[in-house]
């Protein structure tokens, strides 16, 4: 079972992201694989507070992970995990926090000294992905076409002249305070630390060019409207031999269904039936998101009755079960009687049998909407 993120991190759920951040640079350092050369276990630490850290500095996610805990990211829901990024992803991503530990800039210096690798990571591409009510309540695969920048075939980098490889240029000034020392992204090779050696026809400047690509996407039942999951490493690459591509990340619309109506993890379905039926009681095939059921509709039923068929609603994405579906029944009124029908009804008006005598059953409205939520 995995750690929650805020033990990791020793921060309680109201931190402040300045807090996080410091409780994470704290871990970070002391968990370093230069100050750790070896030691798996250290490894494992430095992996995990970086992804709770990837997640609690971000208010999206964190919001989520409040909610729904570690199953908020799971099956592809959202990020990479520790367990998708690897040490160059990590010095990519937060190496700037750790300061002037570990060789100056916090870049991964292979487990031990040495220069450190320059990694730069391309940017990320944004989609939209609409799905029906059966395929959220199932989960499913699916393809599309994605346009992401790659590098050209034969293309080739060498070394930048300007920084000589670091991705950093590094400036010297006197203040009142002596001298003081500044980097900055290195403007020639954009901080990748290589420059275009060799440009195959059709690249662009950086050496990259549009292609197509068919990207599987798998998607976790009971997601919702605006979730946003990553495919790790599809979205646009980077210019350089030690770039990182960057991330695909699908925004999910949910389709309306024309009957079954969703909230949150149940389904309402309206159902209509007429006078006689309602009276002498029926059965009804009614639509699921799981398939066809038969309810039995008792007779003397009335109008507003829900019927709740547990189990048959949307799998809440946290995996904590699966909710219900509402029957709501509704008896028709006809709009217009025949001279037989009238004079049936008409006979029936004074009728004891079809005087309103609710019982201490038959609750009311409000008792029924309490229920419904409850």
């Amino acid at each position: 079972m995995k750690t929650d993120f805020y033990v990791i991190l020793e921060v309680t759920k109201s931190a402040s992201k300045a807090e996080i951040k410091k409780a994470y640079r704290k871990k970070a350092i002391q968990h370093h694989p230069d100050k750790n050369p070896g030691d798996k276990v250290a490894e494992e630490k430095f992996k995990e507070a970086a992804e709770a850290y990837e997640i609690l500095s971000d208010d999206n996610k964190k919001a989520r992970y409040d909610q729904y805990g570690h199953a908020a990211f799971e099956n592809g829901g959202g990020h990479g995990g520790h367990g998708h990024m690897n040490m160059d992803d990590i010095f990519s991503h937060f190496g700037d926090i750790f300061g002037g530990h570990f060789g100056g800039g916090g870049g991964f210096s292979g487990f031990g000294g040495g220069q450190r690798q320059v990694r730069v990571k391309g940017s990320n591409l944004r989609i939209r992905l609409k799905l029906n009510l059966y395929e959220i309540a199932e989960g499913v695969t699916k393809k599309v076409k994605v346009r992401r920048k790659v590098q050209a075939a034969g293309v080739t980098y060498k070394t930048c002249s300007t920084c000589n490889g670091s991705g950093q240029t590094t400036q010297i000034k006197n203040t009142i305070l002596g001298r003081m020392q500044t980097a900055a992204t290195c403007t020639t090779c954009g901080g990748a630390g290589q420059m275009l050696d060799k440009k195959p026809s059709g690249a662009d400047s950086q050496g990259l060019q549009v292609q197509e690509e068919m990207v599987e996407i798998s998607i976790p039942a009971g997601v919702t409207e605006g979730v946003q999951l990553k495919v790790a490493g599809k979205g646009n690459e980077a210019p350089g031999a030690n770039s990182l591509a960057g991330d695909l990340l699908v925004v999910i619309e949910e389709i309306e269904h024309d009957t079954l109506k969703r909230e949150g993890s149940n389904i309402h379905y309206q159902l209509f039936i007429s006078f006689p039926e309602a009276a002498l009681g029926t059965s009804k095939e009614i639509e699921t998101v799981s398939g066809k059921v038969k309810i039995k509709i008792d007779n003397g039923t009335q109008s507003g009755k829900i019927f709740r068929l547990r189990g048959k609603g949307i799998p809440s994405l946290d995996s904590y079960g699966t909710g219900d579906m509402l029957v709501h029944v509704n008896v028709w009124t006809p709009k217009e009687l025949s001279k037989e029908q009238k004079k049936f009804f008409e006979k029936s008006l004074d009728d004891e049998n079809f005087e309103p005598n609710p019982s201490h059953g038959d609750r009311s409205f409000f008792d029924k909407i309490r229920d419904m939520f409850s």
